[in-house]
């Protein structure tokens, strides 16, 4: 029997004329929190409706803990999953939401009382078993939902969205509860998403799924840090994107004249990815394996944690850079000329 608690394996669905995915593979062990992230209409919602049994695959089979799950039906799958609505009962208080499942499996009273309560311990929602639901915030409505999914003890757990209606700065704090509820509870966790901050910072691998392809899957590290592809480099994190008009042996030359070096280069690239914290401003003159130049400061961007700026080479492209957070660098203004270096080992060259 697989060490895997979910095998996806050579996934197909097609609807009509329009492949929505196109041969997948995703092997997920038991506790894992793994992300499937990807922008609208990139096939990651009908993947997870594969999984739940809501969709018919065209190719291919899921199995579940090493059972193929061909012909098997949703309520009849080891799973359960929170909608983006989260589909409480609002005519049901608390208790009664988390506890709907249970009673439908006809248990004993007193066997579903204290899995509801221990459940509601577990999410930090003790004490609150008589409320209705109108008078929960956003986050505690959060809470009951997965408590209702997962009193049911399912072997995975879906998650289409389910941060998505929350205001930033609670989506921020739901992100970290999330996490940590996992950790805690152990289930293993299908998280469908096309905010790449909550896949990062999350989950333990990320999927990227682009038009019904995997593109990548990795971790959030190595995600970020080693994209595969063009479309992974421009999606996950903030970039600096320059179109490549031709190589010259070592050098890379953009479409607005940027000439860079990059050595090692054994393909045509097409697109050149930088990360904005890439860049190294006002660098030591002795360092090795950079490309330096100046550049105007056109733009300062503040945000209070974070500060970038536009800069722009005379007659190149425009660059955006994260700026340290320090006195030295936060005094810089616009109209400014700055030397910038980046190393050769932080550009990032794709053929596409």
């Amino acid at each position: 029997m697989s060490s895997n608690i979910l095998e996806i394996k050579n996934l197909s669905k097609y609807f009509d004329n329009f492949t929505a995915l196109k041969d997948v593979n995703i092997s997920v062990k038991e506790g894992e929190f793994i992300s499937i992230l990807g922008p609208s209409g990139c096939g990651k919602t009908t993947l997870l409706r594969i999984i739940a049994g809501f969709l018919q695959e065209s190719e291919g089979d899921v199995l579940i803990e090493g059972k193929s799950m061909k012909g098997i039906p949703p309520e009849k799958r080891p799973v359960n999953i929170v909608f983006q609505s989260l589909a409480l009962f609002p005519m049901m208080n608390v208790y009664e939401n988390v506890a709907f499942g249970l009673k439908r499996q006809k248990l004993p009273k007193a066997e579903i009382k204290k899995s509801v309560l221990d459940m509601l311990s577990r999410v930090g929602l003790q004490g609150y078993e008589s409320k209705q639901i109108n008078e929960l915030s956003g986050g505690q409505k959060q809470r009951v939902a997965i408590a209702r999914s997962l009193v049911m003890k399912p072997s995975i757990l879906l998650l289409d969205e389910p941060l998505s209606a929350l205001d930033r700065k609670l989506r921020e704090h739901m992100k970290v509860e999330l996490k940590e509820l996992q950790k805690e509870i152990g289930t293993t966790f299908i998280y469908i998403t096309h905010d790449q901050s909550e896949a990062l910072v999350m989950s333990d691998r990320v999927a990227v799924i682009n038009k019904g392809l995997i593109e990548q899957l990795d971790t959030p590290h190595n995600l970020y840090n080693n994209p595969k592809t063009g479309f992974v480099a421009g999606f996950v994190g903030e970039n600096n994107r320059f179109e490549v008009a031709s190589r010259d042996g070592q050098k890379v030359v953009t479409k607005h004249g940027w000439q860079i070096t990059k050595p090692d280069l054994d393909f045509e690239p097409t697109l050149m990815y930088i990360r904005p914290e890439a860049f190294i401003v006002d660098p030591d003159e002795s360092m090795k394996g950079v490309e330096v130049f100046e550049a105007d400061i056109t733009t300062i961007l503040f945000d209070g944690a974070n500060t970038k700026m536009l800069v722009k080479p005379e007659g190149k492209d425009e660059i955006l850079i994260a700026l340290p957070q320090n006195a030295k660098f936060q005094a810089l203004k616009q109209g400014d000329r700055v030397k910038v270096a980046v190393a050769h080992e932080n550009i990032k060259c794709y053929k596409e």
